[in-house]
């Protein structure tokens, strides 16, 4: 009945968020909170189920990026990356999407697009162009970048905890597919909006002639920012070994920069996107309730008895099962599931740690790739969705999956050639 039930609730959420008659945080929360009514889940068993560790990380960003946007850097960098790109939007967007790409590599993805969305809202606003196409290319970039290392996306944390594997291990292993990736995915935007991104010549060229070092209001503050950033930054390449969770490195960053800076707490905990927060409360009691009733552990049993224990075949359904999962339902607690599974996989078949590899790489490029097809597919995506809607530009779901999906499927296929070709 409660497993029934779970999935009854899960189905109807996700129709009214897809629908958009309703803002989506008020139907996460509201079918969070009915399966913890109707006995379904435990209230003890609901908290249990949201992740901490994420809301935590993007709340202590929001805090640092929000005190970072006073001094005027956003819109430094904005009219650098104009200079750079001399003004041509379709160059912008791919500039603004790599440099997404790679510190979504080097941080996370979901810390990247907050630092990046202000420069991108300040670079339209000065050219009078649509955002929508550089947000777009800036989700995907994030996920795919994020892909690439241990630290760029949560499922990539939770695989190199339970493993062997290591930083080095990621990149050696997942850095020439994610390049493949971005490479595709940055044409097919390069094909659609070439030539319907167009500036007007005189409102160019009198943007490239603006000195951007003049849009820095406070350099005392700056200087701050950027010393509290680094700090986050190296907390983040070496939280493992100073055994601290990446919620830690944020909160204590945006802790101390509200210390050092005497900032009003009040107006600083207004930067902080309370509707996302309480999304993903929601979203995460939801998929909680899957967790429970065993659907989800019920699918991954069902594709290990599928395969009959072909390994080959194993690795192929791993990575297109976790994919489109992942579009659907958040990545974090599906890999939690499968992590075990692929665990005992090993133990019944006898294979070593170091012949479970392949499997480890199709989980992740399932789970964090797959995160691209829908809106509520991955952190960055709903994180990128509030900022639009809060500069009144809101991200329509069934839109963007018409786009979104085909590119994160093309993705999936040239991860199955490049898994085939030199790991099966």
């Amino acid at each position: 009945m409660h497993a029934t039930l779970a999935l009854i609730i899960f189905c109807l959420t996700y129709a009214l968020i897809i629908s958009e008659k309703v803002h989506r945080t008020v139907v996460a929360l509201l079918g969070g909170m009915i399966l913890v009514a109707a006995g379904v889940l435990a209230q003890e068993n609901a908290i249990e189920h949201i992740d901490w560790n994420t809301l935590g990380l993007l709340v202590g960003m929001m805090i640092v990026v929000g005190i970072t946007r006073r001094t005027g850097v956003f819109q430094y960098l904005g009219l650098l990356a104009v200079r750079f790109a001399k003004g041509e939007p379709i160059r912008i967007l791919i500039a603004l999407a790599s440099v997404t790409a790679l510190l979504s590599a080097l941080l996370d993805n979901v810390t990247t697009v907050l630092l990046i969305v202000p420069i991108t809202f300040t670079i339209c606003d000065k050219l009078n162009l649509n955002p929508m196409p550089f947000l777009v290319s800036q989700i995907f970039a994030s996920n795919i970048g994020g892909t690439s290392t241990l630290i760029g996306d949560p499922p990539n944390i939770m695989i190199g905890s339970q493993t062997h594997l290591g930083f080095v291990d990621f990149a050696v292993n997942l850095v020439p597919v994610v390049l493949v990736i971005f490479v595709a995915t940055m044409g097919v935007f390069y094909l659609l909006y070439k030539r319907k991104l167009n500036v007007n010549e005189d409102l160019k060229k009198s943007l490239i002639e603006l000195n951007p070092i003049d849009q820095i209001k406070d350099y005392g503050l700056l200087k701050k920012c950027l010393v509290i950033l680094f700090l986050i930054l190296f907390g983040f390449i070496s939280h493992q070994s100073l055994h601290m969770e990446s919620a830690t490195v944020a909160l204590t960053g945006a802790a101390l920069l509200m210390f050092i800076t005497k900032e009003e707490p009040e107006e600083v905990l207004l930067s902080v996107e309370w509707p996302t927060i309480f999304f993903f409360i929601g979203l995460f009691i939801l998929v909680g309730g899957l967790v429970e009733t065993g659907w989800i552990n019920s699918l991954a049993q069902w594709a290990f008895n599928v395969t009959e224990g072909d390994f080959k075949l194993t690795a192929m359904l791993i990575l297109w099962l976790s994919a489109i999962a992942s579009a659907f339902v958040d990545n974090i607690p599906f890999t939690a599931t499968m992590i075990p599974l692929i665990h005992q996989m090993g133990n019944l078949g006898g294979i070593s740690q170091e012949g479970l590899e392949p499997l480890w790489w199709a989980l992740s490029l399932g789970a964090c790739l797959g995160g691209n097809g829908t809106l509520i597919g991955a952190s960055a995506n709903v994180i990128v969705a509030g900022l639009a809607e809060k500069n009144g530009i809101p991200i329509k779901f069934i839109p963007f999956m018409k786009l979104a999906l085909p590119l994160m499927l093309l993705s999936i296929v040239i991860s199955s050639i490049y898994l085939l070709v030199f790991y099966l």
